[in-house]
């Protein structure tokens, strides 16, 4: 009688034991930075970004230019040539706080528009592991204040491992790698 309670309680604690919540949790942003589309993504960015800068400079050297003419010629101009010439840095400026705002708003929604799909598909693969594996909830490691490691698995190797992402690729290395790259930009 007494393996006869025995066994029952097994399997009544086995039972409870199965019907426990599973919880997981992942470090996203790492896992969307570290993505070789993310590589991509920034690669994009980052030419579009000098492109508008280089224009933005030429705009400046031009701006410059014009006013080093006007402080050089202004005492012989007539009141008239003068202030045709004082419009026209104004418009000058003018054009380019525009095309600055206007270029920032384009890269930032460039941005988004690049980044989209990547988010997309580092979202979707978690959701893959946690319903393969039978969790309940999946925490993004990034925005949670604590997490009792005993009751929550970490499942980030999983998700870098089905992003195909290298092993020995870490934050630490993406951001000595985008130094190097802003530094010989910058030569």
């Amino acid at each position: 009688m007494k393996k006869i309670v025995l066994i029952a309680v097994a399997l009544v604690a086995g039972i409870a034991l199965q019907a426990q919540p599973r919880f997981a949790h992942v470090n996203f942003p790492e896992l969307v930075q570290l993505m070789p589309e993310a590589d991509q993504a920034r690669a994009t960015i980052a030419a579009s970004s000098k492109e508008a800068q280089e224009t933005l400079q030429a705009m400046q050297e031009e701006i410059n230019n014009k006013y080093s003419q006007y402080e050089q010629k202004v005492s012989t101009w007539s009141p008239a040539i003068r202030e045709s010439k004082e419009k026209e840095l104004t418009d000058l400026n003018r054009r380019a706080q525009e095309f600055y705002q206007n270029i920032q708003q384009e890269l930032q929604q460039q941005q988004e528009q690049l980044m989209a799909p990547i988010y997309k598909k580092a979202q979707e693969t978690v959701n893959k592991l946690a319903k393969e594996a039978g969790y309940v909830f999946v925490f993004d490691r990034s925005s949670v204040l604590y997490i009792d490691e005993a009751q929550s698995e970490d499942i980030t190797a999983a998700a870098r491992k089905a992003l195909s992402i290298p092993e020995d690729r870490t934050m630490e290395s993406l951001q000595a790698e985008l130094q190097a790259q802003t530094q010989a930009a910058q030569q």
